[in-house]
């Protein structure tokens, strides 16, 4: 069996994005369903007050608490001096905004603390629905406290992501699939793998550290795996931090979607 590496601090670094998260989801909370005031990103991309709010918060308590690590947000223009930092807090103030927008209680914030590229720490607070997941390298993935296992994959599986990487799957896998309805919150699509309510997702080009940072490790925990074309585990917080196509899942089932984004790749 392979050695897990440990990571001194992880444990007190958990708990300090337990505790950040869970006041910025208070502070969403305050906008939401309230018609918070929202401007357009680079790609019609909303980004609303809360989220703002959220950010400003979470980015003050956590360097105040780390005032060493660096800082990689969806909501905070980049700054490279992050790269000669060794620990990198990885954040989504609001994952899923536009979900959020709409009313609907499909959103979280998510939290990581990344380690020469590899989460160590990670947090999905998803206050609208009561839930909060957390995970440790080697010390499990747990929601709401109780500890998260992939279970086994039944005959129909159901899968997530977007129509054309689906389309592409195997016929007899297409024929027994059940295709699951967009999730708002990319993050949330993934945990809810570890959470036993999805069997298996493929996630869109163009996704970033952010929205999967923290998701990968509690998937990753609950003995599921995030994967790139080649099969590899992505890295975060380096200079580059979107992503390719990737497939969620676990077993048989995740390697024919892994071998279905090589082909797509070659």
């Amino acid at each position: 069996m392979q050695a897990v590496e440990t990571y001194p601090d992880a444990e007190a670094d958990l708990e300090l994005l337990r505790e950040a998260a869970a006041e910025a989801g208070r502070i969403a909370l305050r906008y939401f369903r309230k018609d918070p005031e929202v401007w357009m990103k680079t790609g019609q991309s909303p980004v609303s007050e809360a989220d703002y709010a959220a950010d400003k918060f979470l980015r003050e308590t956590l360097l105040a608490a780390r005032p060493d690590y660096g800082w990689l947000s969806e909501e905070t223009a980049d700054d490279l001096s992050r790269l000669d930092r060794r620990r990198t807090f990885v954040v989504d103030p609001i994952d899923g905004t536009r979900g959020f927008l709409a009313g609907g209680d499909v959103w979280c914030v998510s939290a990581a603390v990344v380690d020469n590229g590899r989460t160590i720490a990670g947090v999905l607070e998803c206050p609208a629905k009561g839930e909060t997941f957390t995970a440790l390298p080697g010390g499990g993935a747990f929601l709401n406290g109780e500890r998260l296992a992939v279970p086994p994959i039944g005959a129909a599986p159901s899968i997530g992501g977007p129509n054309p990487l689906l389309s592409a799957l195997p016929a007899p896998l297409k024929a027994r699939m059940r295709h699951i309805s967009y999730v708002p919150s990319l993050a949330y699509r993934v945990a809810m793998i570890a959470a036993g309510r999805l069997d298996a997702t493929f996630v869109r080009p163009n996704s970033h550290d952010w929205d999967i940072a923290a998701a990968d490790l509690i998937l990753w925990e609950a003995g599921g795996r995030l994967l790139d074309p080649s099969g590899e585990r992505p890295h975060y917080a380096s200079a580059r931090v979107q992503h390719g196509a990737l497939a969620a899942g676990s077993g048989e089932l995740l390697h024919v979607m892994v071998s279905t984004l090589a082909r797509l790749d070659r």
